[in-house]
């Protein structure tokens, strides 16, 4: 079954938002991303891809998002954007 890391859906980040809206609205596509047969949990394993929420897109748009190799390369990440 292929996995689905879902980050940066944060009630409290994204002004005029209703928290249990939005946790009901994140419940409901947990329980699509099952009926499609793709493994949403929040278990530490190698996932086959990861969606960027609106509580970081919204946060940043402009941003880019960077991808580090280990811990100890974050800064080069960051830096092949900058």
């Amino acid at each position: 079954m292929p996995s689905a890391l879902v980050v940066g859906y944060d009630p409290q980040a994204i002004p005029g938002v209703d928290g249990n809206a939005l946790r009901a609205t994140l419940e409901a596509e947990l329980a699509r991303f099952a009926d499609h047969g793709i493994d949403a949990a929040m278990t530490e394993r190698p996932w086959d891809v990861v969606v960027i929420g609106g509580g970081i897109r919204k946060a940043a748009p402009q941003a880019a998002i960077a991808f580090n190799t280990t811990g100890g390369d974050s800064v080069e990440a960051a830096q092949r954007w900058l």
